[in-house]
């Protein structure tokens, strides 16, 4: 397949970029900057893509956004957030559709923010939308698909849980203090954390890419646990103690207070009940296996 990727250079894209060049996939990464041979330019902001690189893809994978953690969030923030992920979604969106050929899907960025703070409630993809900044986020990102959908483009809004990597996002920046060994749990430690190991995440992708569904799909592993389990966990895996609680004040200074309640303090129970359906299976399905593997430095299975 000739597949088109946006953020190619984040921690999933490159995962993603390794997984279906050695499966002999053509890969053909859209970026920000003067494009070198193989790949496609666009600028998001000025609404302008090369199109003459896109002819005859198959597949689009859109993971195209500004961190959500990277930066404490002001007025200015938030917009750069949704516009960094609306903006670039739509223009893709509106190009695909003007494509012709037309591919034959696009799997595009989204999260289980979706949900929004919903305590011990079990989530799936038919559960409603949340409140709150990111799961307005999430729902706005998700309708900017709608040119891509409108011309029969199979879709899938990838829901994406707490991606496990040593090499980037929530897990290494957990690391250092744990090492240390002054992590501990959040809070009370009780809301849930759905993740999913970056493994399983490119996997579940280079799946969904075949797969006859379309909708949103959630990438979490099928055993959720509550923060305090997560937290044990990882201290077994290094070895280091966690039995001291790090108090709300800390990362509220350090993030700021929304920031903090959102990343770190929110509770989503949830479970991948489309992509177990397609007969997608995890390598990972226990967080113990999950902290082995990725700390072990294993390679993609």
């Amino acid at each position: 397949m000739k597949i088109a990727i946006t953020g190619s250079s984040g921690l999933l894209g490159t995962a993603l970029r390794g997984r279906l060049r050695a499966e002999g996939h053509e890969v053909i990464p859209i970026v920000r900057r003067s494009a070198a041979p193989g790949e496609v330019r666009w600028d998001p902001e000025s609404g302008e893509i090369e199109t003459a690189g896109l002819q005859g893809t198959d597949a689009f994978v859109n993971l195209a956004g500004a961190g959500i953690g990277d930066e404490r969030w002001s007025e200015e923030r938030k917009r750069v957030l949704v516009e960094s992920r609306t903006k670039s979604t739509d223009l893709l969106a509106r190009t695909i559709a003007e494509l012709s050929p037309k591919p034959s899907v696009l799997l595009s960025g989204s999260a289980i923010g979706f949900y929004g703070d919903r305590g011990d409630e079990e989530l799936t993809e038919e559960s409603p939308a949340g409140d709150g900044f990111l799961a307005d986020l999430c729902e706005r990102w998700e309708a900017a698909t709608a040119p891509a959908e409108a011309v029969g483009v199979r879709t899938i809004h990838l829901r994406t849980g707490i991606v496990l990597s040593a090499d980037g996002g929530a897990l290494a920046k957990m690391l250092l203090p744990f090492k240390l060994g002054i992590g501990g749990r959040l809070g009370d430690g009780q809301q849930w954390m759905s993740w999913i190991s970056i493994d399983d995440h490119v996997r579940a992708m280079v799946h969904l890419l075949t797969a006859e569904i379309a909708g949103p799909v959630d990438l979490a592993a099928p055993a959720p646990v509550r923060n305090a389990a997560f937290t044990k966990a990882l201290g077994r895996e290094l070895g280091r103690p966690t039995v001291v609680p790090i108090p709300r004040i800390g990362p509220r200074l350090l993030l700021g207070k929304e920031l903090a309640q959102a990343l770190l303090y929110e509770s989503q129970r949830v479970h991948p009940t489309v992509l177990e359906r397609s007969g997608f299976s995890f390598a990972h399905r226990e967080i113990d296996d999950a902290l082995a593997a990725v700390l072990g430095d294993d390679e993609l299975a």
